[in-house]
Formats: C-alpha cells, structure tokens, sequence
C-alpha cells in the first residue's frame, strides 16, 4: 500500500478519540479566554443577551436564531483569531497579503455582529407584534 493510499483511508474513531478531540476544543476555548480580548468582548455580549433572548416574548424559532446569531460572533472570533495567529507565526514581518488575510478575517468577525444586529431588529421590529406582547408582559396581561 502506497503513502498516498494511506493518507486516503478513512481515520478511525474511538471514543478515546471523541474525548481528545473535545479536551481539545476545550482547551481551545480557554485560551481563547485566556489570551484573546476581544473573543473575551464577545462572549460577555453573548452571556449578557442570552438570557434576554431566552424571556423575550417570540417564537422557539425567533429565540434559537436569536442565540444563534451571538454563538456566530464567537465561531468567527475564533476562526479569525486562528487565522491571525498563523499569519503572525508563518510570517511574522509585515506583508502586504499578510495584512489583507488578516483585515479579510476581521471583516468576517464584523459582518457576523452586523448579522446579529440585523436578526434581532427583525425579531424585535413592532410589526412582528413582539412590543404588543413585551407590554402585555410588563403589564401582567399574560
């Protein structure tokens, strides 16, 4: 068998594998805690909006999209700080595509804020009767 016959066989999974691949990803998560302001930024955001998407008064579909849109900002803060830290590790001088591949994955953390923004102004826009019912809800009507 060939190298490359090799390297094309399927990997095989056991569930010591499944454990290091999520001990990994955790250890992933805190560094990213530990070492990454504005991931830091992002999932103080994240904790703080949850909870009001969680007792708004809209749909189980409004609300996982609600949720899903902050989970986004966190997904691409940590491909974009990844990709930043391959850049600067490959090639630590500045280079003009160094800086375009770096600016392009900031563009990517920024446009996932600008679609948080947009569903949750969709969600929460007064036609979609969501203000009729946050007052009902204030109120005690419900």
């Amino acid at each position: 068998m060939s190298n490359q016959d090799e390297s094309t066989e399927l990997k095989r999974r056991s569930v010591r594998n499944f454990f290091s691949s999520v001990r990994y990803a955790i250890d992933g998560f805190f560094a990213a805690l530990r070492h990454e302001p504005s991931f830091r930024e992002g999932l103080l955001f994240a904790l703080l909006l949850t909870p009001l998407a969680i007792i708004l008064p809209v749909n189980a579909v409004s609300t996982a999209l609600m949720i899903a849109s902050l989970i986004l900002i966190l997904i691409v803060e940590l491909l974009n700080t990844a990709i930043e830290g391959v850049i600067d590790y490959i090639r630590p001088e500045q280079h003009p595509m160094a800086k375009r591949i770096k600016d392009m994955a900031s563009a990517a953390v920024f446009l996932s804020y600008i679609n948080c923004v947009v569903i949750w102004v969709v969600m929460l826009w007064p036609s979609n009767a969501v203000w009729g019912r946050i007052e009902d809800w204030l109120l005690g009507k419900l």
